[in-house]
């Protein structure tokens, strides 16, 4: 299965609670950033930029749960920043697989193979690290020579002794498909449970000329997309059929709510145009049907997973619907 069978359940669990209760918006995994903190400075990554006058703030281990208890979400990925530099991530892991939740866990892999020893393999647990090419590639977005193999290392060390793994890409103009293909058959090789790709986000912050327009992304997965069968890729086939120009989708902002140590981020993971202090303040004051719309100018060249594979699992009905199940078992590519 390309997801965990307890994974599948909580959330065709918690989609068939929200339809029965009439609920109109939800959301589906609570993107959760106790620091923002890092160990590096990757060229394309808009969060140390954006928070660089509150790195010094780290939300309690209190507000990390109450987080978690609000939004409902069966998923909740610990992101940042690099989550493991946060001061109680041994007690944040814990108590969010106690709440019964499933964790991604986000990490450049740096700080990977020394914090091993600190936790202990669930089926509701992932270490999620990014790689963004082979190492050449990784290591000049990152910025540190030997970021790569030692990333690398730790996800082989982490299969080893039992953890579950998946891997996170971000593809980006300078992106080269065949540099891709090589890195997705390391990964292969590495025995990853799993590979998530998606095109970069133009964030303000940085530099826009290594960032993809529409156009740009649907040239690249138009190629990606036939990978499904040579690659555990977990990015779903209907999500990777929008990144190739073949569906049409509206976003959903709420999908991924944000809770960092400066507030609800608002409207989505990607765009900040307030930080609200509570969960509710977030869905009630957002112009949600504004950014749904797409007239946002920062939204037009956005095709980011955080958006649309909410709108994707939200709205499975028929063909669809089947295609996923089907797909998430492995019967069809």
């Amino acid at each position: 299965m390309r997801f965990p069978l307890s994974l599948n359940l909580s959330m065709a669990h918690y989609l068939v609670g929200q339809r029965i209760s009439g609920r109109e918006k939800f959301p589906l995994v609570l993107m959760l950033e106790p620091t923002h903190k890092c160990n590096l400075q990757c060229k394309g990554c808009g969060r140390i930029r954006e928070y660089k006058n509150t790195l010094d703030k780290e939300l309690t281990l209190e507000e990390c749960l109450e987080a978690v208890d609000v939004t409902g979400t069966p998923v909740v990925t610990i992101t940042g920043g690099e989550p493991l530099l946060y001061s109680r991530v041994k007690e944040l892991v814990r108590s969010v697989l106690d709440k019964g939740r499933h964790i991604f866990f986000c990490t450049n892999g740096m700080l990977l193979e020394d914090a091993l020893e600190d936790f202990k393999p669930s089926k509701r647990f992932f270490w999620n690290v990014h790689f963004d090419g082979t190492a050449r590639v990784h290591d000049s977005i990152i910025g540190r020579d030997g970021g790569f193999d030692k990333a690398l290392k730790a996800v082989k060390k982490a299969r080893k002794v039992g953890f579950q793994v998946t891997t996170n890409t971000t593809v980006y103009r300078e992106t080269d498909i065949s540099d891709l293909e090589k890195l997705f058959e390391i990964l292969t090789a590495a025995d990853v449970n799993g590979i998530l790709v998606a095109p970069g986000f133009s964030y303000t912050e940085v530099e826009d000329e290594i960032f993809l327009n529409r156009k740009e992304i649907t040239e690249k997965f138009k190629v990606i997309r036939k990978w499904i069968g040579r690659f555990p890729i977990m990015s779903n086939p209907i999500y990777l059929d929008f990144c190739a120009g073949l569906r049409t989708f509206n976003c959903t902002p709420w999908g991924n709510p944000t809770r960092n140590p400066v507030g609800w981020k608002s409207p989505c993971y990607l765009i900040t145009d307030a930080h609200y202090p509570t969960f509710r303040e977030l869905m009630e004051k957002t112009n949600w049907d504004y950014y749904v719309s797409g007239k946002d100018p920062r939204c037009q060249q956005c095709m980011v997973h955080c958006g649309y594979e909410p709108t994707i699992v939200r709205t499975l009905k028929g063909k669809d619907l089947v295609r996923m199940i089907f797909w998430n078992f492995g019967l069809i590519k």
